[in-house]
């Protein structure tokens, strides 16, 4: 059928949703509920034969849901209603939680029930959970209300009654510093970590406060900053410590909206001396293990490493690329024939730091330093013939992020990844040696196709263009134990040995064919270019995207129609696996 998307933005979850329709033959179009948008005109223009709003901040007109079947995904379980959900799950500590499909009517959230998914709710930050518990939930609901309404026959549930909670304004989510407890504090900066942050004082200016990590060693005057580490400020609470990755200054009367950055570079000048503290050493998590926090983490199990990197949002600064280069070649040194790059459950990467570029004196040095700090990670990855490298991705990559990935000798990602391959929205023409990578495992035309169309996918649909060696149907939370499970085995292997000879042997092969270096000195070539050349609109599209600068309609790649994928796999693809299919798939009970 033709489904039609209605979205305040083109997020995660509709990103999810509009990959996985499309892998089941469903013809998919999106348009933006935008101010200057009419989106009864809009639907009109379209006539789908179903409308879904994966992620909608504005009511369905009644033109529309009178006309037409609409239904909203509300990220809660049948009878929570109101524009906070999820926020005021995780600040009241719930441990399930759950996502409900419900048909749009005059009153908001109150519609009848076509499908509903519970799920758990791990102790992580609310945008973490939205991309991966509550997103696998909603897709098993949406999936579920779409073969309901194909079917023709199934009638909704009439929800009997319901709780509308208010939006969870800043008074609600204030940090007491004087009196609240570490875990207290958590929460609070959970519920809030991507948006709208915590607005709080500090250092005399006024701050939205991003992420938060509990830290129980180190010991302060509540509310007095007390160490820093790899970007992030500690600020001591009456019973310990906590994290803080990013702030965002708050907005000034007639100033353009401030950026999101890691802390100690947003603070500045402001920031006082404090002890740069380095991560404690890697340990096998335990009840003696410190709660701490670093984005970068090494530790073995047998014969395989595993480096581990979250860096807020995905976007890797010139110096979070360097600092994982060095801890990459420290890794590389280790006694190990398998080392897992990745293996977190939340973004692999997104590629450059736009934020830390956009708030740099000069942008376009800045984002030439950016580049190729992330090429040199690149090329390490892609010179490594002593050992096999595998990307694994539990959540999404995109751009310079998704090209890092193929860099390695095998990809495997959670099912419920989304991956964007592509450049074009930030006009950019691309590094990180895609046009190396990307062809030698799709082909020339698929690898034009996925650039140009600009589009999401799914990890089932990498793994048959030959973009993903390996789907791992597993919960979030579950990523890392299959993860390490599998790395162990494929280190045990007696075949190793032989793969690892095979990779230097094709390594050695291309490069006799076309050096490394000349990838990357055309493709710098091109991004150069952009970066010094003010007219170009890069500078413009990125200053909107990190900005959060509204757009004025639905951008042509997302409101054309797109038909549904086959579902064979390409016949001319035999997708490279290191075991048996049936041991993709996690034990027990599958996740959300």
């Amino acid at each position: 059928m033709h489904i039609l998307l209605a979205a305040s933005a083109f997020n995660s979850l509709t990103q999810r949703v509009h990959a996985e329709l499309r892998d089941r033959g469903h013809s998919v179009a999106v348009e933006l509920a935008l101010p200057a948008v009419s989106l009864v005109e809009a639907v009109d223009r379209h006539r789908p034969d179903l409308v879904i709003a994966p992620m909608l901040r504005t009511p369905i007109p009644r033109e529309v849901w009178s006309a037409h079947t609409c239904l909203i995904v509300h990220p809660g379980p049948v009878g929570d209603r109101g524009p906070s959900s999820l926020d005021w799950a995780v600040t009241e500590d719930a441990t399930r939680w759950g996502v409900t499909v419900l048909q749009a009517c005059e009153e908001m959230d109150a519609g009848d029930v076509w499908a509903t998914a519970d799920c758990p709710l791990p102790p992580v930050g609310k945008s973490d959970a939205y991309r991966g518990e509550i997103a696998d939930a909603a897709l098993s609901a949406v999936l579920t209300a779409v073969e309901r309404f194909g079917r023709g026959t199934y009638v909704p549930e009439r929800q009997a009654s319901g709780r509308a909670r208010p939006y969870l304004r800043q008074e609600l989510r204030h940090i007491d510093w004087a009196k609240d407890s570490t875990q207290s504090v958590v929460r609070a900066l959970r519920a809030a970590d991507s948006r709208p942050g915590v607005l709080d004082e500090l250092l005399g200016g006024q701050w939205f406060l991003h992420g938060g990590h509990p830290e129980d060693r180190l010991r302060g005057r509540p509310g007095e900053l007390i160490a820093t580490r790899a970007g992030a400020i500690c600020r001591a609470t009456v019973d310990g410590a906590v994290w803080i990755p990013e702030l965002r200054a708050r907005r000034l009367p007639g100033e353009p909206a401030p950026v999101k950055l890691p802390a100690t570079l947003a603070l500045g000048d402001r920031l006082p001396p404090l002890p740069e503290l380095p991560a404690p050493p890697c340990s096998d998590p335990g009840a003696d293990a410190p709660r701490t926090w670093s984005d970068i983490t090494y530790r073995e199990q047998g014969a395989a490493g595993f480096l581990t990197f979250s860096f807020p949002g995905g976007a890797m600064s010139t110096t979070q690329c360097r600092r994982l280069l060095a801890a990459y070649r420290e890794a590389c040194t280790r006694p190990v024939s398998v080392l897992v790059l990745g293996g977190g459950r939340d973004f692999f990467s997104n590629g450059i730091h736009l934020g830390v570029i956009e708030a740099a004196a000069d942008p376009a040095e800045e984002s030439w330093a950016n580049i190729n700090a992330m090429d040199d990670l690149v090329e390490a990855v892609l010179t490594t013939t002593d050992r096999f490298v595998v990307a694994a991705l539990g959540g999404n990559a995109a751009a310079g992020g998704a090209m890092l990935a193929l860099a390695a000798d095998e990809v495997w990602c959670r099912s419920g990844v989304v991956l964007n391959p592509h450049y074009r929205l930030m006009g950019l023409y691309g590094s990180e040696y895609w046009t190396y990578t990307l062809p030698r495992r799709t082909g020339t035309g698929v690898a034009q196709r996925l650039t140009a169309d600009a589009l999401p996918i799914s990890a089932e649909s990498a793994r048959r263009l030959g973009l993903v060696d390996r789907t791992i149907d597993c919960a979030p939370q579950e990523f890392a134990d299959e993860t390490t499970r599998l790395a162990v085995r494929v280190a045990d292997s007696p075949a190793i040995l032989s793969r690892i000879a095979g990779k230097k042997a094709r390594r050695d092969a291309d490069e006799s064919v076309r050096p490394l270096a000349a990838y990357r000195e055309a493709e710098l070539a091109r991004m150069r270019e952009t970066f010094f050349d003010p007219q170009a609109p890069y500078h413009a599209l990125r200053r909107a995207f990190v900005r959060k600068e509204p757009a004025d309609r639905t951008p042509a790649h997302l409101e054309r129609t797109v038909p549904g994928r086959r579902t064979a796999p390409l016949p001319t693809r035999r997708p490279r696996v290191t075991g048996p299919a049936v041991q993709d798939r996690a034990p027990g009970p599958a996740g959300c």
